[in-house]
């Protein structure tokens, strides 16, 4: 597709009568009061924003390590981080004597 088509669907978005080339408003997400990670247990504070929880995520147990950050007073789970399955989590744990000795330089 070639760039007219995109301004001119740009230019057909201004003209549209109340929007007068204003950004569209930013979308939020919201988190339902009964949703209060009940399920949720922190294993381990790794530094002060990071942390390894275990929680049940849609009948699955997940291992999430991930940063937080604070938002209005309470700690909110941020981008930066990973969840993995029990199966993920059995694999790494596996392997942990191989990775500490990466770690630590001896082979």
């Amino acid at each position: 597709m070639s760039w007219r088509g995109k301004r001119k669907d740009e230019e057909d978005h201004a003209s549209d009568g109340d929007s007068e080339g204003h950004a569209p408003p930013k979308k939020t997400c919201k988190r339902d009061s009964a949703d209060d990670n009940s399920d949720e247990i922190i294993a381990c504070e790794i530094s002060k924003n990071r942390r390894v929880t275990v929680r049940n995520w849609n009948g699955k147990i997940m291992v999430d390590i991930r940063e937080f950050y604070v938002k209005d007073g309470k700690q909110m789970p941020g981008k930066k981080g990973i969840s993995l399955t029990k199966d993920q989590w059995d694999v790494l744990h596996n392997h942990v004597e191989e990775i500490d000795k990466a770690v630590n330089g001896t082979s």
